[in-house]
């Protein structure tokens, strides 16, 4: 990361290991743990694409569930 401001990034419920995994290997921001939960910390720009990412994959989680619950 470079010399840019840091921000925080509560995480939403429901987001598992493995999507917080590929959130952290594809996006500059790192996994802090604070008294309120975790939270994800790095540029402004970062974590709003790393937000874009965590929200698709649930909502692609969520659509392949329920494809499988109608069948």
């Amino acid at each position: 990361m470079d010399d840019e401001m840091d921000y925080e990034m509560r995480l939403p419920l429901g987001v598992g290991e493995q999507i917080l995994a590929h959130t952290i290997e594809k996006f500059e921001v790192r996994l802090k743990h604070t008294d309120f939960g975790p939270v994800l910390v790095g540029p402004l720009a970062e974590l709003e694409d790393a937000k874009d990412f965590i929200v698709k994959s649930i909502n692609d989680r969520l659509n392949e569930l329920t494809s499988k619950e109608d069948e």
